[in-house]
């Protein structure tokens, strides 16, 4: 059984971070909060691990997942941004969306799409951000459920229903059931894929 750590995001403490990322540098997986939803996580660079939660949720290979990294220079060393994808990036993150960007070598082959495209986040919560930071690594990022099953969003669920498929789970109590908004910026063409948290008034705005 997954052991259950309580995170308070807005007093962070680094010991329940640091008993994470040592848990994702021996290859684990953990359930983690972000800005959105529960997440499912574990270092990008594990193959094993990134199919193992591909088995968690019952997830076919073929459909990628994305992933957290630190800062907008993380993300350039996975996915090509030009300077139209720089400025909307710059402006939106640390925010509640996924950008889908056409990925570079250093994205794993699981994280790329057939279209060798990738999704990134920058979560805006102190928990996320933090684990990648001290981890040194991005980290992936899909909700915390099985494939075709609505988010988990209480911290008992998640432990009765992934406590035994997962390493570690970081709660802090209860979260919204609201997914990030996917956004595709691929040919310097802003596409909505999928409305959710983010504020999607600045695209309308310009459009």
């Amino acid at each position: 059984m997954a052991q259950v750590l309580h995170i308070d995001p807005e007093h962070l403490k680094m010991r329940p971070v640091q008993r994470a990322v040592d848990v994702l540098g021996d290859g684990g997986v953990i359930v983690y909060p972000t800005d959105t939803v529960y997440g499912l996580g574990c270092d990008i660079t594990c193959k094993a691990a990134v199919e193992r939660i591909q088995r968690i949720k019952g997830r076919d290979a073929r459909k990628p997942m994305s992933f957290v990294c630190a800062n907008l220079t993380d993300i350039s060393n996975y996915a090509q941004v030009s300077n139209f994808a720089y400025r909307i990036l710059r402006r939106l993150l640390p925010g509640a969306y996924t950008f889908v960007l056409p990925a570079t070598k250093e994205t794993p082959k699981l994280l790329r799409s057939r279209q060798r495209t990738v999704g990134i986040r920058i979560p805006d919560h102190n928990v996320s951000t933090s684990l990648v930071s001290q981890l040194g690594h991005p980290l992936l990022s899909t909700s915390a459920n099985r494939s075709e099953q609505d988010a988990i969003t209480d911290p008992f669920e998640l432990e009765e229903q992934l406590g035994n498929d997962v390493d570690l789970i970081l709660e802090c109590g209860e979260m919204p059931v609201s997914p990030s908004s996917v956004i595709s910026l691929i040919g310097d063409e802003v596409e909505i894929l999928r409305e959710g948290s983010g504020d999607l008034s600045y695209f309308r705005k310009s459009a």
